[in-house]
């Protein structure tokens, strides 16, 4: 590599925004380039073509500002929802929102699992830390029974989503989770969910060592990554059984690979009905 080169990735990101905001071992560096591996592998010299959707949070920061691309940067939880009519107002773009967690399945939970069910032409790459990092380490939707937070001193009593779970049995064409730790299998998953048309979905954990890993001990970053490492991963062919999530227990893969029609081709078919 000669003096000159550059990392693949900065020939996708504004130059003028680097430094990024994150916190020293956030995993966000990594699903960044994970997914822009996957526009490599794509043959995408430019993000020319897509469009960018995030809400609220450290996760959101992804895109926008860095990317060299369209975004919209929107309010709390309603990514999905300016994605969809995005989606319906300019159909030849290629609509990517990347947020997080409490974003997308919290105060967002709904819009998730309803352009899940309508198969909404879209990829939605889910970072999930477990927790709402940015705003002071709350419990969030996907954060372990037992877990200390700011908000659950003594402990999560709630039971965590399955995420991956939950949006393939709502009906997306495309589901997959991976880590930060494994960046190989994450590309790869991106770069199906980018292909496939209907709604995909990628579940990307990733460590939070400034919220999450402080409040809950679970370790800095390298420790972290060792545990994720060992999340067991699902066989192709496995029966997609009814977990509750645990730490060890959390199992990584694809969860649905299904080639059903767009929401946005069910669409137009039924307006051509009605012109005839």
């Amino acid at each position: 590599m000669t003096s000159n080169s550059k990392h693949f990735a900065r020939y996708y990101l504004r130059e003028e925004s680097l430094p990024s905001p994150f916190c020293p071992g956030c995993g966000a560096g990594e699903v960044s380039n994970a997914f822009l591996k996957a526009t490599k592998d794509l043959g995408h010299e430019n993000l020319s073509g897509f469009a960018f959707v995030s809400g609220i949070g450290c996760s959101a920061w992804i895109p926008s500002p860095h990317y060299q691309a369209d975004t919209l940067h929107t309010t709390h939880g309603r990514a999905i929802a300016f994605a969809t009519g995005l989606k319906l107002a300019r159909p030849e773009l290629k609509i990517v929102v990347i947020s997080g967690d409490g974003d997308l399945a919290a105060i967002g939970g709904n819009h998730l699992i309803h352009a899940a069910r309508r198969n909404m032409d879209m990829t939605v790459i889910c970072v999930n830390n477990y927790i709402y990092g940015m705003t002071g380490g709350q419990v969030g939707p996907t954060t372990f029974t037992g877990d200390r937070t700011s908000t659950t001193p003594y402990g999560n009593p709630e039971r965590p989503f399955d995420l991956a779970r939950l949006v393939a049995a709502a009906g997306a064409n495309y589901v997959a989770r991976w880590t930060t730790a494994h960046p190989i299998q994450a590309a790869r998953a991106i770069r199906t969910a980018l292909e496939r048309e209907g709604f995909s979905f990628i579940e990307m954990i990733s460590q939070c060592p400034t919220a999450y890993g402080r409040r809950t001990r679970a370790g800095d970053p390298p420790e972290m990554l060792q545990w994720f490492k060992k999340l067991p991963v699902r066989k192709k062919g496995d029966p997609i059984d009814q977990r509750i999530p645990t730490k060890e227990g959390m199992d990584l893969g694809v969860f649905a690979d299904r080639h059903d029609i767009p929401f946005t081709e069910l669409l137009r078919s039924t307006l051509s009905n009605l012109e005839e």
